[in-house]
C-alpha cells in the first residue's frame, strides 16, 4: 500500500493544451503537446491520444505529473506525464477538472 506521504511526492498540476501535433516517426500514433501551466511555464508532453482530433485538443485542460524524469519519445522529450484513463476500447481519455481553475493549480 502507498502512504499519503507517497502520494504527496507526486506533483500533479492542471495545464491547458496550447498546441498539438503528430510526432513523426513515433512507434505509435503519438501527439506532441505543448501545455501551459501558468506561472510554472510551458512544458512538452508526448501522449498517445487516438480518440482526439488534433484541433480538438487545443484549449483542453489536463492534469499532468510534473516531477517525473523526462522521457525520450521518438525524437521528442516528454517533460511531463499527461494523465488519462482507458475508455471501453482501451483508448486514453484525458483527465481534467470539471470547472475552470487556475493554471498550475496542484491536485490534492
Amino acid at each position: 500500500m502507498a502512504t499519503f506521504e507517497d502520494f504527496q511526492k507526486l506533483d500533479i498540476r492542471v495545464g491547458r493544451i496550447l498546441s498539438a501535433e503528430m510526432l513523426p516517426n513515433a512507434k505509435h500514433t503519438t501527439h506532441k503537446l505543448v501545455i501551459d501551466f501558468g506561472p510554472l511555464g510551458k512544458k512538452i508532453s508526448c501522449a498517445r491520444l487516438v480518440r482526439y482530433a488534433q484541433d480538438k485538443l487545443i484549449g483542453k485542460p489536463v492534469l499532468c505529473v510534473m516531477n517525473l524524469p523526462p522521457r525520450q519519445i521518438g525524437k521528442a522529450v516528454s517533460e511531463v506525464l499527461t494523465l488519462g484513463v482507458p475508455n471501453a476500447e482501451g483508448e486514453c481519455t484525458l483527465i481534467a477538472p470539471d470547472a475552470d481553475v487556475p493554471l498550475g493549480g496542484r491536485l490534492y
